[in-house]
């Protein structure tokens, strides 16, 4: 038979609730799995970050509200932030850890918005033809609309130099740096980035088997700095992707904690598994051929309904029209 428990019984066991150790953190540190007990009973207690409150008048409050905000580092127009979530003039909330990681785009663009606002998915089949004829193209415009500054100072030694993990100079140089979305501590949600030096390598699209040895070499390496840096990893608690089509055009490789959960920057149709990619490259064509590449092969993807790629390309051609790209 069923036992019924009254609200305010209930209420009064959390702050009853002794710690004695930690079961599990995953959702890339959002909830966590505590073991202890209550009046000497073992107990559970997950803890979940609730949902952010959407109404105006909250929202309106929000970036006023944070306490203990620490700048992580800053790049161009990007900048990243750990903060607290309540009052700053609340003496509690400033001896409290930070709770929230933020990510400030200043000034944005009309791009940005539309990268972040919600909007309908659709699935496209890129062939080389497309590819060659009007997405090519389209990567150049970006490329020469600046939006590749905050890379470039990175490689150029001008930013963010004392996160770089590891660093190889020369044409077939890269280096190892945290990505923006991770927390910098919580190891279960470890995400590293990847730069190439070299420039003329835009995406997974540039890479021909004549590449082959240089990106094997820098797979062992990237592993190689991940574990040394952080030496409760094995190198098979890795795994590394790209992503196609990536947020910008120059060639970068994802390096992540398996545990971290895979989200949509994960998803079929957005990563792409690195040794799958070189894989690939090993079977392509001719084995003397090393001209041939990921350039002369399908790749399908899903885009959003308001970006370009899809309002200028891809939407034409589904409509038998020409793109305008």
């Amino acid at each position: 038979m069923a036992v019924v428990i009254l609200a305010e019984v209930a209420e009064t066991w959390i702050p009853q609730f002794r710690f004695e150790k930690l079961l599990n953190q995953d959702q890339a540190g959002r909830r966590i799995v505590l073991y202890g007990n209550i009046a000497s009973e073992p107990a559970i207690l997950l803890v979940e970050r609730a949902a952010f409150a959407s109404d105006s008048d909250h929202l309106t409050a929000l970036a006023s509200s944070l306490a203990n905000i620490t700048n992580l580092g800053a790049n161009d127009i990007y900048s990243w932030f750990l903060a607290s979530s309540g009052s700053s003039s609340n003496s509690k909330a400033a001896s409290q850890p930070p709770d929230l990681k933020l990510s400030l785009i200043y000034p944005c663009t009309e791009t940005h918005i539309k990268k972040y606002s919600q909007q309908g998915m659709r699935m496209v089949t890129e062939t080389p033809e497309i590819y060659a004829a009007h997405v090519r193209p389209y990567m150049q415009r970006k490329r020469e609309e600046g939006r590749l500054n905050w890379v470039f100072n990175i490689i150029e030694g001008r930013t963010e130099q004392e996160q770089v993990i590891y660093r190889e100079h020369g044409e077939e140089g890269f280096l190892l740096l945290p990505d923006l979305n991770w927390d910098r501590k919580t190891i279960s949600s470890l995400h590293l980035l990847g730069l190439v030096e070299r420039r003329e390598i835009w995406s997974v699209r540039d890479l021909k088997k004549k590449h082959i040895t240089w990106v094997k070499h820098m797979r062992e390496k990237l592993l190689d700095a991940a574990v040394k840096l952080y030496p409760e990893l094995e190198k098979d608690q890795l795994k590394l992707y790209v992503h196609y089509q990536p947020t910008y055009y120059h060639f970068h490789i994802h390096i992540v904690h398996v545990s971290l959960e895979a989200g949509s920057t994960q998803a079929t149709g957005k990563a792409l598994g690195l040794d799958n990619i070189i894989s690939q490259l090993e079977t392509l064509g001719d084995k003397m051929d090393e001209e041939v590449g990921m350039a002369d092969v399908s790749l399908t993807y899903h885009l959003g309904e308001a970006s370009e790629l899809w309002t200028e390309i891809f939407q034409p051609l589904k409509e038998g029209k020409i793109p305008k790209a």
